[in-house]
This record gives C-alpha cells, structure tokens and sequence, in this order.
C-alpha cells in the first residue's frame, strides 16, 4: 500500500501562471522525490501601472513516501 504526502508551496514568474507552476514542481523536486501530482491552489498576479509583473502560483505538491 503506497502512502503520500503533501506539501503546499508558492512559486512565481515573469511570463504565466503556467510556467508559475511548472517552477514549483521543479523547485519541489529538487529536494523531495516521487513527486506524483500538483494541484493548483490559486493563481494571483502582481499589478503595476495596469501591467501584470509577476504570476504567483500557490499549489499542493503530492508525493509517495519511502518506506
């Protein structure tokens, strides 16, 4: 029987909310193995003179534990 944990981190970018995420997962899995899953939590952005300056991504990472 596999068990898993979660994690829930914040990652940002310059250019999406996609690539937001895909820095968390990456992030995520430089210390941590068996990454599984992300589930996104909320997106919010950084506004400045009517522009987005920054993509901010607030997510679950979930993954198996060693045993």
């Amino acid at each position: 029987m596999a068990v898993y944990k979660n994690i829930e981190i914040f990652a940002e970018s310059k250019s999406s909310w996609e690539d937001a995420v895909k820095q968390a997962v990456k992030e995520a899995c430089k210390t941590v193995r068996h990454v599984t899953r992300v589930k996104v939590l909320s997106l919010t952005a950084e506004v400045e003179n009517g522009e987005i300056v920054k993509y901010m991504a607030r997510v679950k990472i979930s993954f198996e534990v060693e045993r």
